[in-house]
């Protein structure tokens, strides 16, 4: 069976996508990074590498991207957009500064499917808006994808969309 294959996954409720925007968390960055080799889920994050982190900076062709307020207003309703013109369910959208995170089920959508059409129909939006320059990128190449099986692993991730980035379960509110 393919693990990596949803309409293998009968119980597969939901996938929680987080991408990053260019050049926003490079390898060698001081809060972890992975690569190809070094890139299994419950795996530490292999070290800060600063010469590393500034090889990759230097070779970046653009500077990094940043949301701006009316930029993640724009990401977040093209998501809403297209998860509803694929009848995708949207369980919670947030579009932050310099990443994105979302929980939706897609019935027998890979996650990397899923996570490029709506980068590239946020892009599309954005530059449509006048919001983001063309030929620019906006997203970095990939991001993450967490296969939610679980109502309780669904909860969790939309409490982290929606509540939790800075937080932990059960911290009381400040």
């Amino acid at each position: 069976m393919d693990d990596h294959n949803p309409a293998h996954h009968i119980d597969l409720l939901a996938y929680f996508i987080t991408f990053r925007c260019y050049g926003t968390w490079l390898p060698g960055d001081e809060r972890g990074w992975v690569n190809r080799q070094h890139n299994v889920r419950g795996t530490p994050m292999l070290p800060p590498r600063p010469a590393l982190e500034d090889r990759k900076r230097g070779a970046l062709r653009h500077p990094p991207a940043r949301l701006t307020d009316a930029m993640r207003v724009a990401v977040e309703d093209s998501i809403r957009e297209t998860c509803a013109y694929r009848d995708w369910e949207l369980a919670a959208v947030n579009a932050r500064t310099n990443h994105v995170h979302m929980v939706v089920s897609a019935d027998g959508m890979a996650p990397e499917e899923v996570m490029r059409q709506v980068k590239a129909w946020a892009t599309r939006r954005s530059r449509e808006a006048g919001l983001w320059e063309p030929r620019r990128p906006l997203w970095s190449d990939h991001g993450s994808t967490v296969y939610l099986w679980s109502e309780a692993q669904v909860q969790a991730a939309v409490w982290y969309v929606l509540d939790g980035q800075d937080k932990h379960p059960g911290d009381s509110a400040s």
